[in-house]
């Protein structure tokens, strides 16, 4: 687990120093706080003589053969060189094949694979690999550069390629430090953000700056540069499964792919939080240490948003070596330090207990297992029962003619996490649309018609004719012919399960230097899940019953009933009591960055209808402060 810059150019005036390439590498230290190396090779010339220039580099989290494996990693005769993040779970599968077929290893780490893979098949490696992982190879013999990234988008990778140039890096603040790149903000990314509160890929916060989207490898030769898929991945695709072979299959790809994770040269642990995913994930990993398994909870003050009794009750039943963590989360400390690690406005406030976890827990360990991927695989999400059962209502009467709607919609929301009121509210603001744009009602953050009513005239003017819905539906239309469910669940695994959830536990992490390996997002797992016919996983109100089903005996029964919490702060409290004077001397200052993109009248109305109880838009808040805060910071 590490971090890579790295650029290659084919026009002399458009060449990387040494220099240049060390701030680059330095600018991401805190992903590799225990090596550096660089390595350039200025002087390439392609098979006709024009400039084609190279330079890695690299900042390593020693995790496996921790003496040696240092990047760049080359072939034998070193015209193959390779920077990578990550890790690679079936290197040792591989290292024996590619032995047997004559190759002679340097290292004992799982990338040496990746190198020699390459050297035999090419760019259909990336199909061999079981991993997370981001990756640069240059490859002298065919004059060609390739970026590839995981399937699940566990691992980030950031380029552009302008002027005869591309630039790459694990972080976009590396990218930044090169002239010419991060130039100008893009306006259609303002309006994904605040409809997503994520920047969706291949797009950036900059113009001509772009995320490789997961399951994907990039080409730069000769004939330019082209994106293509790799993963074969196809959600409309059914399993006719029955459920004691579904059970099985769970059962035993889940055990083998914590298994495969538990391999480290390092102290390993797992978070637990009490809920159903990372209580399966530490039992299976309990099934592979000699001593009680390290286990790490964070508790709040409000019990609304503490499930520290749940962790506690699960480590107490595996026998766990467990440690709670107790914090007062400050997001008026927190908040600078989130925005400049992710980028670009990410706007998920569950970033902020997901970085007090990582912070604390990495003074114990190097590695943590998570339970991350259970809701989207297995139809855990309180928005998938939602759609389920406004497809039910629909069929029976037009729920959004019934006269008591206005009055519900008059309601005042409340700070609880679990308010009745507000999920009424978000419920029937979409009973009556197509069931995509349904979903997505229940997804965004800020609707289309309050962003339309937000928007001053230039900003409007600046926008492309892009519907940020397009990339919603886009990966929804590949799930054709399947059930509601199932559909909405299979979008999020190629939407939010990669350009959120696992942005949050990458940035957070490795913001610290610790490596968090989430087993439940193996891709054997992911596409068993994806396939399987919805009732083996959601029935009624209630989803996840495979896992119960395949593992109730290994955690407490209370585990799998039991209301879910998720992993939140009381951002609505925050905004009426510690972010009050902070959002009125910057959101709402005359010298206000976001003026830019709002009308003033707009956000002023947002923020008194919140701070007097009118309606709760925490969230909204905490978008638009990020945003302020990221613009402050350009």
């Amino acid at each position: 687990m590490c971090g890579f810059t790295g650029g290659l150019w084919q026009r002399d005036d458009q060449a990387i120093n040494a220099d240049l390439l060390s701030r680059m590498t330095n600018e991401i230290a805190h992903r590799g706080p225990d090596d550096s190396q660089i390595w350039m090779d200025p002087e390439h010339r392609d098979a006709t003589g024009r400039p084609m220039g190279v330079g890695l580099g690299f900042r390593r989290l020693s995790i496996i053969d921790v003496e040696g494996a240092r990047q760049p990693l080359s072939n034998e005769d070193g015209r193959v060189r390779m920077v990578f993040n990550g890790e690679i779970y079936n290197y040792e599968v591989l290292r024996k094949r590619l032995q047997g077929a004559g190759h002679q290893f340097a290292t004992q780490g799982d990338g040496e694979s990746i190198v020699h893979l390459y050297e035999d098949i090419g760019t259909d490696c990336f199909s061999s690999l079981n991993g997370m992982f981001a990756i640069a190879i240059w490859d002298a013999r065919r004059n060609r550069i390739v970026l590839a990234r995981d399937r699940i988008g566990q691992k980030p990778l950031y380029y552009s390629y302008k002027n005869g140039r591309l630039v790459f890096a694990s972080e976009l603040k590396a990218l930044r430090l090169v002239p010419g790149v991060c130039e100008e903000v893009d306006p259609n990314a303002i309006d994904e953000f605040l409809t997503y509160q994520y920047i969706p890929h291949p797009g950036t916060i900059f113009k001509g700056v772009h995320k490789l989207p997961p399951g994907h490898f990039a080409v730069l030769d000769e004939r330019g540069l082209r994106v293509e898929r790799y993963w074969n991945f196809d959600p409309s695709i059914e399993r006719p499964l029955g459920r004691e072979e579904a059970i099985e299959k769970v059962r035993d790809l889940l055990a083998d792919s914590v298994r495969l994770r538990m391999r480290s040269d390092v102290p390993l642990g797992s978070f637990l939080s009490g809920g159903i995913d990372s209580s399966l994930i530490t039992a299976l990993a309990g099934d592979h240490t000699d001593t009680p398994l390290r286990t790490f909870s964070i508790g709040f003050p409000v019990a609304d948003f503490d499930e520290t009794r749940y962790a506690a009750q699960v480590a107490e039943h595996l026998q766990t070596d467990h440690t709670r963590f107790e914090v007062q989360p400050s997001g008026i400390d927190i908040l600078e330090k989130l925005v400049w690690h992710y980028d670009e406005p990410y706007g998920d406030s569950s970033a902020v207990p997901t970085w007090y976890l990582s912070k604390l827990t990495r003074e114990s360990v190097k590695v943590a297992l998570s339970g991350d991927g259970g809701d989207e695989l297995f139809a855990g999400y309180e928005r998938y029962r939602a759609l389920w059962m406004s497809q039910k209502i629909a069929r029976l009467f037009p729920l959004n003619k019934f006269p008591g709607i206005g009055l519900i919609q008059r309601l005042p929301d409340s700070n609880r996490r679990r308010s009745v009121v507000r999920r009424a509210k978000r419920f029937l603001e979409a009973i009556d649309q197509p069931v995509v744009r349904r979903y997505m009602n229940w997804l965004q953050i800020f609707p289309e018609s309050m962003r339309a009513s937000m928007y001053n005239d230039e900003f409007v003017q600046a926008l492309p004719g892009h519907d940020p819905v397009d990339f919603l539906e886009s990966v929804w239309a590949r799930s054709e012919g399947r059930d509601v469910v199932t559909r909405a669940s299979t979008s999020d695994i190629q939407s939010y399960l990669p350009c959120d959830l696992c942005t949050k536990v990458d940035i957070a992490s490795m913001a610290h230097g610790l490596e968090v390996r989430q087993p439940m997002l193996d891709y054997r797992f992911v596409e068993l899940a994806a396939s399987m016919p919805v009732e083996h996983k959601f029935r009624g109100r209630r989803g996840k019953l495979i896992l119960q089903d395949a593992f109730g005996d290994r955690i407490p029964s209370s585990i799998f009933t039991r209301p879910k919490m998720g992993f939140g702060i009381p951002i609505g409290q925050w905004f009426r009591e510690d972010f009050k004077p902070l959002v009125h001397d910057t959101m709402l200052a005359s010298d206000a960055r976001i003026n830019a993109y709002f009308r003033p009248e707009a956000i002023a109305d947002l923020v008194r209808s919140h701070e007097t109880g009118e309606q709760n838009h925490g969230y909204r808040l905490w978008n638009l402060l990020v945003l302020e805060t990221w613009l402050r910071q350009l």
